[in-house]
């Protein structure tokens, strides 16, 4: 069906909302951007449902999350009746229309007679995660858009494992979804599911339970209570959801010095003080370094909207403050934890790390140091959740720690994604072990630098909007493909990892072997010194992101070589 067959059909919706239908008339004088918002539907990706808030099968909407839900509501009809009565848990952040967004998907399942346990205020993503194994729900719901603009609103949807749906279930909620008319999915009357038990409200019983939860993150309580009663911190939820609970586990851990960034405290959905509420982006926390600059701060620590991911600015020894990269928090982090274990004496013979295939080989190196294993997965939390699961079910190994690049950390299971709550915590604890060691988290970093050499990563994404926008992505991945690049920088290729074909190639020899992780459409460059290159298409977002790793015995050398990496990365996508 083409776009303007399904702008028709809108237009022929005499009940929309007042804001579609302002958009509807907008659309109208608008062919480019019409089209753009009916040419195809918000499709689900590594990490669900995103896209800009209107009118169309493109945007979200109401319809949009109405037809999604009736998709895990036709897929749950299809199993035993327990299913349902174990319900679904759904919360919200701080976007524009994510309340609203969020009591539809409630409202849809109630019409299947599905009982929704449904937060009565915003919460963070983890405390969804967690939410959906305490209460042993079928599935649980997540209204964000992460750490997108502010027209930006998304959909997840969660296993009953709490962790993000995995591939199998989620096709099939899209093909279920894809099957049902938006405009005449049922939908039941709030009041009547209330009466009915049908819908039922959960707040502080919840915060209160995963709070208990996350005093279990802290390894050496001591040392936080001691340190923590001095150590300073800076905080911002970035007028997300992470100070109602981020505040509370930071006192309990015994931290009491936390200043939280007041004009960023209150959650707001314009973001009003950010253009991006990205903690990885130096302009999102410029106002937590200058609350950390002015009380002199040890640590700045920022959250996204939806609170599951971290970024943080260190003070370094001439008073100023650098961000560090996701890899260089999984790898202090990561360090504590296996010192501290170690040194407790309650560090696991067969302990693993699980990251992502894109994410850092210095988190790798420390492990080795302690004997511990690393398992690499596809992108997407979903498939550490998964692994997490391999080891309770099997005893093969007992989790430690997982992460990506993308600035996503777990440290404690009772969540299945990445928890910034978790990771505040833990962060502070290992601040304030540096700060017991007279050191602040920076020296502790150059420390691991100097013990096993000089890591260096960064990710680059190139933007393809519109509906042009996929087929030019495929395009440059199918030359990648198939003109495999035998150098990069300069350093000659001797691996080939190709995740959509699930082969490995030896250049030297030829000789293809085959890789034992799913599918996916990614490649991967390992170079003759041990640096490596990654090429996908963003599963959320119309990108492509190509990701660098380099190691060396300097920092300088480190930079060096990934300059000249992307230089040639730009150099063949020019051709």
């Amino acid at each position: 069906m083409s776009w303007k067959n399904n702008f028709e059909i809108w237009q022929q919706q005499t009940d929309l909302p007042s804001d579609l239908q302002a958009d509807m008339q907008n659309l109208a004088q608008d062919d480019a951007q019409a089209e753009d918002a009916f040419y195809q539907p918000l499709s689900f990706g590594t990490a669900g449902m995103r896209g800009i808030m209107g009118a169309g099968i493109n945007r979200m909407n109401i319809y949009t999350v109405r037809q999604a839900t009736e998709g895990l509501a036709r897929l749950m009809d299809s199993l035993d009746v327990t299913v349902k009565e174990r319900g679904v848990a759904i919360s919200y952040d701080s976007r524009h229309h994510s309340a609203e967004f969020a009591l539809e998907a409630a409202k849809v399942l109630g019409a299947h007679e599905i009982k929704v346990y449904l937060f009565d205020a915003l919460r963070p993503t983890p405390e969804l995660s967690f939410t959906v194994r305490h209460l042993k729900a079928y599935a649980g719901i997540m209204i964000t858009a992460s750490h997108n603009p502010k027209d930006y609103n998304g959909y997840k949807i969660y296993g009953e494992d709490g962790g993000q749906m995995p591939p199998k279930e989620s096709d099939i909620i899209t093909e279920s979804s894809r099957q049902a008319d938006m405009f005449a999915v049922p939908v039941a009357d709030e009041s009547a599911l209330r009466e009915k038990g049908l819908l039922v409200t959960i707040g502080q019983d919840i915060d209160d339970v995963y709070l208990d939860a996350i005093k279990t993150v802290t390894i050496n309580p001591t040392l936080t209570h001691e340190i923590g009663q001095d150590m300073k911190l800076v905080y911002t939820p970035l007028h997300g959801t992470g100070a109602k609970i981020a505040g509370p586990a930071l006192e309990n851990a015994g931290f009491k010095n936390v200043t939280m960034v007041a004009a960023q405290k209150e959650p707001d959905g314009d973001f009003p003080t950010v253009a991006l509420p990205n903690p990885e982006d130096h302009a999102a926390l410029a106002m937590a370094i200058e609350t950390a600059s002015e009380n002199g701060a040890d640590v700045a620590i920022a959250v996204d909207p939806d609170a599951d991911r971290m970024g943080v600015a260190v003070r370094q020894p001439d008073g100023t403050y650098t961000l560090l990269s996701g890899n260089q928090i999984a790898a202090v982090l990561l360090n504590y934890i296996l010192t501290a274990k170690a040194d407790a004496g309650t560090l696991p013979e067969n302990g693993a790390v699980v990251k992502s295939i894109v994410s850092s080989e210095f988190a790798t190196a420390i492990a080795d140091h302690y004997d511990m294993a690393t398992i690499s997965v596809l992108t997407g939390f979903k498939y550490i959740a998964e692994q997490i699961q391999h080891f309770e079910d099997t005893d093969e190994h007992s989790f430690l720690f997982g992460f990506e690049e993308s600035y996503g950390y777990l440290m404690k299971s009772f969540t299945r994604d990445k928890d910034s709550i978790q990771a505040t915590v833990m962060l502070a604890e290992v601040a304030a072990f540096y700060k017991s060691q007279d050191m602040t988290l920076y020296d502790g970093l150059q420390e691991l630098f100097a013990q096993y050499g000089y890591f260096d990563e960064e990710t680059k994404s190139m933007t393809f909007a519109g509906i042009d926008g996929a087929d030019k992505m495929a395009a440059i991945m199918q030359d990648f493909r198939t003109q495999t690049p035998t150098e990069f920088g300069g350093v000659p290729v001797v691996k080939t990892e190709d995740f959509d074909q699930q082969t490995v190639t030896t250049l030297a020899t030829g000789v293809a072997e085959p890789l034992s992780l799913p599918k996916a459409n990614v490649l991967k460059y390992w170079l003759e010194d041990g640096s490596w290159v990654a090429v996908r298409p963003s599963g959320t977002e119309p990108k492509i992101k190509f990701y660098v790793g380099t190691k060396a015995n300097t920092q300088a050398a480190a930079e060096a070589e990934l300059e000249a990496i992307q230089k040639s990365i730009a150099d063949k996508i020019a051709e």
